[in-house]
């Protein structure tokens, strides 16, 4: 059911709270305290009790930060949430454009030479800090590493994660984690790393084949993992949450409490595996100040990860067929219920999970559905709450982004769909968008190609028309993981390789502020490509498509369409039809029936 699991403050809670973080910064005698919405883990989503940006300053969206001086406090935003920020903070906190400003620039242009730069070393990255650093220095700012200011005055701190972890059944993984952790330990021998630091939950989950409960719709859990060359591992977790996992895990895997993880580092000699960019500062420098060489390289478990093994692959595609039959009947109420009036975002989106928990196998939605109404449907990032919530109106758009979490796989599907009659200009740009997604659907392209060589094919049909979207086309999708997984992307910024078994979203768009917005989106696995007669041989990889929901015929102008894309939308209808209509019944398959005929 609808509910908000955000930890922030009132406008009116801003000014006193601001208050006492800037009478800790000046007990400290610091000139200046950063505050990421980051946790220890650097994740997407936040525990209650790591919630600080939200607590202090009110903003509440997923990427963000807050700078602190004695006179400003910028709250550091990029596109998505510009709008969102100013309705959230209170009128002591300033909105900064981000990344237009940088935050190195705007302190640079605060701060003088011998202040001091506080910050907390278990919430920046060892990269993030090495790059600010090397930019405070030569300015004679000194940077400090010290104790959360935002913890010292949040005296009622919600207590941390206790859940659990669970194993994750080898009929799901598909590998044992020994065989797991002998792969990655034989490639540290190759390279004579003594030991590798793991610190990212959604890794320490696939290695150990483990979930957790310590986030809202992400099963990871919280903990660090030091491997070494010879397989062998400590776990590092908070008091209990391993207790029923000790037999997985098996003699070769320790477990420590928490509390012992930065003294282990502190012991660890020779050569030792770190990866700067989400490992916290904290874990370089101790590493540092024991003497370890440190071998900075990517977290070891992203590339084997993002290659689902086909048990995986076959538990996605079974996730995706169940999942396909809930989105099926929600549309089929949607449009049956929608023009009678008195539907709501907030009611659809309840209504949604409610066909979605009646497989009896929903473990979780994978993130917070977006079910925006009309021009709320421009918000890209859009989540409603009691004050935002739109009535579906008549002759307007319905854009529903959503996904839900199975123990066999995670899905995330968008459609959009009309009620009534749609919009001046809409069908054309849903079109465009349609063209877009089937193109990278019907994509071959060689070993060695990346998402940001793809990215162009799904812009294509928007750029003849001038338009474009400001999102990248897709990201990577865990099995019974994080919904947004890396570090594979179809993106323009995105240079990995992509490879069998990496599983992405296609998700083009077209937002009308004050309109409309119109998002398709469909999980898609990249596989080998098959033989074409006459063709080089040459080694290719194509996608295999994992969603199957009809697209709104109505908002789809076919003499827009080549042929090759009417015969794609047709045969993609069949297979619709095929394998989800078994699984309804009742006016629901009459919707779908009609929903999948021929164009």
């Amino acid at each position: 059911m609808f509910q908000s699991f955000t930890v922030a403050s009132r406008p009116e809670q801003g000014p006193p709270r601001l208050a006492a973080l800037r009478a800790q910064m000046q007990a400290k005698q610091v000139d200046a305290f950063l505050v990421p919405r980051a946790d220890a883990w650097q994740g997407e989503y936040v525990a209650p009790c790591d919630a600080r940006l939200g607590w202090l300053t009110g903003f509440t969206g997923s990427a963000g930060f807050a700078a602190v001086t004695a006179t400003e406090a910028g709250v550091f935003i990029d596109g998505r949430y510009r709008l969102q920020v100013r309705n959230q903070v209170a009128d002591v906190f300033t909105p900064v454009h981000w990344p237009e400003v940088q935050l190195a620039d705007w302190l640079g242009e605060r701060l003088n030479a011998g202040q001091v730069l506080a910050y907390d070393p278990w919430l920046h990255t060892a990269s993030e800090v090495e790059g600010l650093r090397n930019h405070f220095t030569p300015l004679g700012i000194e940077m400090h590493p010290l104790e959360n200011l935002v913890d010292a005055i949040w005296d009622d701190r919600p207590a941390a994660p206790d859940a659990p972890f669970f194993a994750h059944p080898i009929e799901f993984a598909g590998v044992p984690h020994g065989e797991k952790r002998a792969a990655l330990a034989a490639d540290l021998q190759k390279r004579k790393v003594d030991a590798v630091v793991i610190t990212l939950p959604d890794s320490i989950a696939w290695l150990l084949n483990i979930r957790g409960n310590d986030v809202v719709h992400n099963p990871v859990p919280q903990a660090f993992l030091i491997l070494n060359a010879g397989g062998g591992a400590t776990l590092f977790a908070r008091t209990g949450k391993v207790d029923d996992i000790r037999d997985h895990l098996g003699a070769d895997i320790a477990i420590a409490e928490q509390a012992a993880f930065l003294p282990a580092l502190a012991d660890l000699e020779g050569r030792i595996q770190i990866d700067p960019k989400s490992a916290p500062d904290i874990v370089a420098s101790t590493l540092t100040a024991a003497g370890a060489e440190i071998i900075a390289a990517m977290d070891p478990c992203l590339l084997p990860k993002a290659c689902k093994n086909p048990v995986e692959i076959e538990g996605m595609r079974a996730a995706h067929i169940r999942d396909a039959a809930a989105v099926v009947n929600f549309l089929a109420w949607v449009d049956a219920e929608a023009p009678k009036g008195g539907l709501t975002e907030i009611s659809v989106t309840e209504r949604l999970e409610q066909f979605r928990s009646a497989s009896n196998a929903l473990k979780e939605i994978s993130f917070d559905t977006i079910a925006g109404a009309g021009p709320n449907g421009a918000i890209m990032h859009y989540r409603v709450d009691e004050n935002s919530n739109r009535p579906v109106k008549m002759n307007e758009l319905l854009l529903v982004d959503s996904g839900a979490q199975y123990a066999d796989g995670t899905t995330d599907i968008t459609r959009t769909v009309v009620i009534g009659n749609a919009p001046d200009d809409s069908a054309e740009n849903y079109t465009r968008v349609l063209q877009g997604l089937i193109a990278i659907s019907r994509a071959r392209f060689p070993r060695g190609v990346a998402g940001m060589h793809l990215d162009a094919l799904a812009r294509f049909p928007l750029w003849m028309a001038g338009r474009d979207f400001d999102h990248g086309t897709g990201h990577g999708v865990g099995a019974y993981l994080s919904v947004h997984e890396g570090p594979q992307r179809l993106s323009r910024i995105s240079d990995i390789a992509l490879r069998e078994g990496m599983i992405l979203s296609n998700e083009p768009g077209y937002y009308r502020p004050g309109s409309y917005g119109i998002r398709l989106e469909n999980l898609i696995v990249t596989v080998k490509a098959p033989v074409l007669a006459g063709a080089d041989d040459r080694d290719m990889l194509a996608f295999e498509t994992l969603t199957f929901v009809p697209f709104d015929r109505r908002l789809i102008i076919t003499a827009m369409l080549s042929p090759d894309e009417a015969a794609w939308i047709d045969a993609y209808h069949v297979k619709v039809l095929h394998d989800i209509g078994p699984r309804v019944a009742g006016d629901t398959a009459k919707w779908l029936t009609q929903a999948c005929a021929p164009l």
